[in-house]
């Protein structure tokens, strides 16, 4: 049985001059471990929704898969908690780079290790895709609009594949590198052609969100929020247009603004 991603709980609201008893819709945070050819390879704490497109975008992203006819079985446990896979090519890496990593649902410190594989995964973009400033705000309206789960809770974190036109597939999660890594198991699992694809995001633009970009391979990124310094330096260096500040009518682009088009450029 599949499990609910939000659940109620009843809470008391102060509402500026008294409290109020009611019901709040909270987002469900879970844990799923990794069993990687019957070693486990890594928890991490997510959503619990989606999960096969997590657990391939994960190793995609770790560098253990290239393509999803690399792994040769994968199923998941959701009542226990655990993700089962068997690759085509056994696993070798080193033990220090890959064993029983706890992996939290927030940026930064519980990612520490992320930079060992990135050398070999994330790769420079070369798209010639172009957006204009009324589809990066189109686009941002549009993820923002269709996230029910944030909406109800507030408490998730939300990732569009998109063409400049509207959304291919939306995810989300407590987690907002889980959300991208989503988006990358849907992206390999279905084959997706990423030539004319961005993302857009909801929330900062760190290091490693930039560098999920890359490893998906789409040339431009669009959030509602602010970028990192350490992930402008990578989005320079690996061609990717970052878009942060997406509200109201206006935006920052940060990176490669050849990509932007305004009426009357080419």
């Amino acid at each position: 049985m599949l499990k609910e991603i939000t659940t109620s709980q009843n809470i008391v609201r102060f509402n500026g001059e008294h409290f109020v008893e009611e019901e709040d819709d909270i987002a469900v945070e879970s844990a799923l471990t990794i069993i990687l050819d019957g070693n486990e390879f890594a928890t991490m704490v997510c959503s619990p929704s989606d999960m096969k497109e997590l657990v391939v975008g994960f190793l995609a992203s770790e560098g253990m898969i290239r393509v999803y006819d690399d792994i040769k079985e994968l199923h998941i446990d959701e009542d226990r908690g655990f993700a089962y896979v068997d690759l085509v090519r056994k696993c070798t890496v080193q033990k220090d780079f890959h064993s029983k990593r706890f992996i939290g649902s927030c940026c930064g410190k519980g990612r520490q290790f992320y930079f060992h594989n990135d050398v070999k995964t994330a790769k420079t973009v070369m798209t010639k895709l172009t957006v204009t400033p009324e589809q990066c705000r189109s686009l941002m309206a549009e993820m923002q609009e269709s996230s029910s789960y944030f909406q109800q809770t507030g408490g998730v974190h939300n990732a569009a594949l998109c063409t400049t036109e509207g959304i291919v597939v939306a995810r989300t999660d407590i987690g907002r590198h889980n959300a991208l890594d989503k988006l990358f198991g849907y992206c390999i699992i279905h084959r997706i052609p990423l030539k004319d694809k961005l993302i857009a995001f909801s929330g900062r633009i760190s290091s490693e969100v930039l560098l999920k970009a890359a490893k998906i391979g789409v040339g431009i990124i669009l959030s509602k929020s602010a970028p990192t310094n350490l992930a402008l330096g990578l989005a320079e260096e690996l061609g990717i247009t970052a878009i942060g500040f997406i509200r109201g009518n206006g935006f920052n682009v940060y990176t490669h603004q050849e990509r932007v088009l305004v009426s009357g450029t080419v």
